[in-house]
């Protein structure tokens, strides 16, 4: 078996287990529980099969939701981020994106950065919206998207630092 194929499995199960056994249990200020899973989505190589990446992100959110009795919430908003995270990183990593030899460790910590906030907003955009599913909590909405997508940026900034494969 490939190595890459290997390691993304790994990083799946050990993923889905923190985020089912530990970060669904924890709850910061009393109702902050944060999403560390969407790691999956920031490790996974970028020039892979999209239709696959797509496909495994569904399995990821639906683990998740199996465990966590959320209604597919977690499936629709991995699902989402996965079929834009193109998009995101073409946004973001602009021109160098399209290079075939493009890494993510060759990238600034800002762009680094940037990427991975921008993958817990739409995340937590769309987990939000469908878990209040109103138009009239829009500030409800803005309020947990801040305070979980805070929670869930900080604790995968610091699990990316502890994992990162490059000690500089």
């Amino acid at each position: 078996m490939n190595r890459g194929i290997f390691l993304n499995i790994v990083r799946f199960v050990l993923l889905v287990l923190v985020q089912i056994l530990v970060f669904n249990r924890l709850n910061f200020f009393g109702y902050i529980n944060p999403m560390v899973y969407i790691m999956f989505l920031y490790w996974y190589p970028i020039k892979q099969n999209r239709a696959l990446f797509i496909g495994v992100c569904f399995l990821l959110g639906l683990s998740i939701d199996l465990f966590s009795d959320t209604m597919a919430m977690h499936t629709a908003a991995t699902t989402t981020i996965a079929y834009f995270r193109s998009t995101v990183m073409r946004f973001v990593f602009g021109i160098n994106y399209e290079f075939q030899s493009f890494k993510l460790s060759n990238t600034t910590r800002v762009q680094q950065f940037t990427f991975l906030a921008l993958l817990i907003l739409v995340h937590h955009m769309v987990f939000f919206s469908l878990e209040i599913f109103s138009f009239s909590n829009v500030m409800l909405i803005v309020k947990k998207v801040l305070s979980f997508g805070a929670a869930s940026l900080i604790l995968c900034l610091l699990f990316i630092s502890l994992f990162s494969s490059n000690k500089a």
